[in-house]
Formats: structure tokens, C-alpha cells, sequence
């Protein structure tokens, strides 16, 4: 029932061969959650499977890039204990996506054991809980919040253009055409799943839940729960898949359309600045690893023209899939070379990794011919598809609102302040606005002093007279004010 059975088949034809001097300078990794519950039934979470297959994938991923033993370690790398300032982590704020985030890193760098035990200044040690496990902190990035309680993922880009452009899929004569073809079969399906959805909603429309619902059910559900039919069989559920992935990859990117492909667009950008600040810091950050959804992978492999390689890329990745963008150089020396001798190497991996092997396969980007692009060619092309700042978002999207409120209004008024030393007719001066800012504040404190008095009884006493009773005292240590009883 996988998206993209075959994938591995092609792609054994796609590899580069990797020589002994290549040196992996640092690697951007997205990296789908793991096996959850169904969408259809929120709030979804993730899974003990899903929770399993992130920590082995993480594991998995350590062995590639962490272990010193590896051929493709990326260099400088820290073994054994996480070096934060080599690492970051991202994810939306979802459950069931950073909880997976989680797990991966646990397996990314594992519980080191009596390496992190610490010795104090008076002989005593300090043991890391669970055994050495280690932290590495998330951040927050800005879209893909809520995803896995959402239907379709489009909805959680915020991005007004890309929602039109999706739902634009909905008036399209292919959509019509499987909306039509396809009724006898999702009315088939209504004994299995009357209790989630009425006969009104077994359609094309909604493809992927429907399919998402009984695939879950059939990982989890037990047979008493679920019982077997001949209504649903390998046959059928594969037929459901292909309609699910036609149905999920045409409302996440149309070549025609692509500000639909939103997502991948931010995540090309994404890619792009954090290779960059690799090449640009010497080095000193090395691995960037981000959580997400189906929709950036499929947003991104349609922008990446990843289907001219094989159709498969046009299906919905398996859980826990993964992609990465590798830096690799054949110079010899310990430094970041220049750009020149770098190139970028695009590797991906469709599945769940709970079976103990993870092959990641590399694929030509862009159209290119060779698996591996030089640095100056990576970037021209993922700037043809990337939004690399809030400001193209917002301009590319159409959003006025939110983070994208137009700031004419401040624009008028850090240019007012620019000649502050001038007036108008239609108002005063700032230096004049001052002036009597300062006279107003002075009479409310007038105010609130003589309100004070007829409060508490307090008068006002002639210096003179405060220091005659207090004559021989230094006349500026008394009080120009007394209490006298009420």
C-alpha cells in the first residue's frame, strides 16, 4: 500500500558513485511525523508504531551523519554529547510532528551513559538522568501548525493566493471527471465507515480521508472492531490510494499555478538560507533537521520537478519518509572550501525505518541530468522557487492581515518624525507638541499634590518659620512641608 513502492527500484539507477575523499561539509534534513491516528478522529496523535519509527529513523540518520565510522559523517561533527551550536531543530506547533521531532532527535543522539556524568568542585558527581539522555531544543516555524487535525494541510499555510489556487483544483475538468467516475466505489465503502462519514461524504472530494481512515484501521483497528469484508481488499485499497494521491498532489502544486506549491516554496527558501549559513559560518552549523507533513514534501517535489524522474514522486510519502540536501566537496582540507569546489546532493528515502535499514536515494533536481548540482547552480535554481523572506510571503500569498498589516500607517509617521522640526497648517510641531505636553503634565501634578493635602490634611509652612523652630539646624535637611493633625 506504499506511495511509492518502486521508488527504490529507479532510483538504484539515479546514484552517484561516492568516492573515498568526498567530505559532507553539512545537511538540511525534512523529515515527515510517524505513524499517527486517523485524521478524520482529532485531536490525531501520534502512535507508539509512529513514535518507534522516528526514534529508529533518528537512529538511523545518526548512524549516516553522527557516527565516526561513517563515510558520509559530516565533517567536524560532534560523536558522542550534541553540540547545540551545530545543530537546529524546527517544527509547526502540532502534536503529533513534534512529538515526532522528539523522538528522531532522541535516536539522532542517543543517551550517552556515564560520559555525561559530571564531577563537582567537592569531589561529589552528578549523573544525567535516563541514563545520559541528551536535549536538543525545538523551534518553532511559522506554518503547519495544527496540521495533523486538519483535513487538507492548505488550510494551515495561512496563504490566501495557494488556498484560492487549491480549491481551483474543484472546478477542474479532471476533478469532475474522477468525481463522477469514482461514485459507485466511495458509496461502497459506506458499511465500513457510516459512523465517520454520511453517504453525502463518500466522495472524490474527500479522497485522502476516507483512504487515511481505513488505513489506519487496518494498522490498528482489531478484527471484532474492524471486521474483514469483502468489500475492502488490497485491490480496493490500492485503487483508494491512487485517487488519494491524485486528489492530494493536485491540491499541493499545479505547474501552472505554483504559488499553490506555497509550502515547498517556504521550505526551498528554508533549505537554502540554512546551506548557506553552513558555507558562510566556516562550517560551524552543520545540520539543520525539520518535522513536517506530507504537503511540503509534495508541494516541493512538483517545484523540484522531481516527477520527471519517475511518477512516483507525485504519490504521498509513507510515514516517517525523509529528505535531505547534502554538501559535499572532494577537496582534501580540514576548512570549508569555496563554492566552487561544492556541490548539493539530493537524497530521500520513502517509509517507515522501523525495519532497521534506511536507504536514501539520490535524484537529479531541477530537470538536471546528474544527481549532484555545483553550489552556484543549486542556488539560481532554488531561487527560482523559493521564498526566502516574510515580505515575498506576504506579497506572493496576498495577505494584508496578520503578519502582513500593511505599516503605511508607521511609514507616515517615522516620515512626520523625519522633519520634526517643521509644522503644517493641519497640526504643530513636535517641539511645539512638547511644550505643552510638559505644561499638562506639570498641572496634573499640581493637581494630584493639592488633592493630596485636602485629603490628609497637610498645609503648606513658610520655610522661614520651619526654621526658626528648628534654629540651629542646617535649613536644607528640614522638610518644606509638616503634618499637622486633622
Amino acid at each position: 500500500m506504499s506511495p511509492l513502492t518502486t521508488l527504490t527500484v529507479v532510483a538504484s539507477l539515479l546514484l552517484s558513485d561516492l568516492t573515498n575523499s568526498e567530505r559532507v561539509l553539512g545537511a538540511y534534513v525534512f523529515q515527515r511525523h510517524g505513524d499517527r491516528t486517523a485524521k478524520s478522529w482529532p485531536p490525531t496523535k501520534l502512535t507508539s508504531l509512529g513514535y518507534s519509527q522516528e526514534y529508529m529513523t533518528g537512529n538511523l540518520f545518526h548512524d549516516r551523519y553522527i557516527s565516526a565510522n561513517s563515510s558520509y559523517r559530516i565533517d567536524g561533527i560532534s560523536t558522542d554529547i550534541v553540540n547545540w551550536a551545530q545543530i537546529t531543530a524546527s517544527a509547526p506547533q502540532d502534536d503529533v510532528i513534534e512529538n515526532s521531532g522528539e523522538g528522531f532527535l532522541q535516536g539522532l543522539y542517543p543517551p550517552v551513559g556515564s560520559i555525561a556524568t559530571e564531577t563537582l568542585r567537592n569531589g561529589s558527581t552528578v549523573e544525567v538522568p535516563l541514563n545520559g539522555y541528551q536535549l536538543i531544543p525545538m523551534s518553532d516555524v511559522k506554518s503547519g501548525s495544527g496540521s495533523e487535525d486538519n483535513t487538507w494541510l492548505q488550510s494551515t499555510s495561512s496563504c490566501g493566493k495557494a488556498i484560492v489556487s487549491s480549491n481551483d483544483y474543484f472546478d477542474s475538468n479532471s476533478y469532475n471527471s474522477l468525481l463522477s467516475g469514482t461514485c459507485r466505489l466511495y458509496q461502497s465503502l459506506e458499511p465500513l465507515v457510516n459512523g465517520t462519514f454520511s453517504a453525502s461524504e463518500l466522495s472524490y472530494k474527500n479522497a485522502y480521508t476516507i483512504w487515511d481512515l481505513l488505513f489506519v484501521a487496518l494498522i490498528h483497528n482489531s478484527t471484532a472492531s474492524f471486521p474483514s469484508s469483502t468489500i475492502l481488499n488490497d485491490t480496493v485499497m490500492q485503487e483508494l490510494l491512487v485517487l488519494a494521491n491524485e486528489h492530494e498532489f493536485n491540491l499541493a502544486y499545479n505547474s501552472s499555478d505554483t504559488i499553490r506549491a506555497i509550502t515547498g516554496m517556504t521550505l526551498a527558501g528554508e533549505v537554502l538560507t540554512a546551506l548557506n549559513e553552513t558555507i558562510t559560518s566556516g562550517g560551524k552549523s552543520k545540520l539543520n533537521v525539520q518535522f513536517g507533513a506530507y504537503a511540503s514534501f509534495l508541494s516541493y517535489f512538483g517545484l523540484a520537478e522531481l516527477p520527471a524522474t519517475t511518477v512516483n514522486f507525485t504519490g504521498i510519502p509513507n510515514y516517517a519518509s525523509s529528505m535531505a540536501w547534502e554538501l559535499v566537496t572532494d577537496d582534501e582540507g580540514t576548512e570549508i572550501p569555496a563554492t566552487s569546489d561544492i556541490r548539493v546532493r539530493f537524497v530521500f528515502h520513502n517509509g517507515t525505518s522501523i525495519e532497521g535499514s534506511i536507504q536514501l536515494q539520490a535524484y537529479p533536481l531541477f530537470g538536471q541530468s546528474t544527481v549532484e548540482l555545483p553550489w552556484a547552480q543549486f542556488v539560481n535554481e532554488t531561487k527560482r522557487i523559493a521564498i526566502q523572506s516574510q515580505e515575498d510571503w506576504c506579497q506572493a500569498c496576498g495577505n494584508s492581515t496578520g503578519i502582513c498589516a500593511s505599516s503605511s500607517g508607521a511609514g507616515d509617521d517615522s516620515s512626520s518624525t523625519s522633519s520634526a522640526g517643521s509644522s503644517s497648517g493641519r497640526g504643530m510641531s513636535l517641539g511645539v507638541a512638547g511644550v505643552i505636553g510638559a505644561m499638562v503634565t506639570l498641572g496634573v501634578l499640581v493637581g494630584l499634590l493639592i488633592l493630596s493635602m485636602v485629603v490628609f490634611g497637610l498645609q503648606f509652612v513658610p520655610k522661614s518659620a520651619i526654621a526658626g523652630i528648628h534654629r540651629g539646624s542646617d535649613a536644607s535637611t528640614v522638610p518644606a512641608m509638616k503634618t499637622t493633625a486633622a
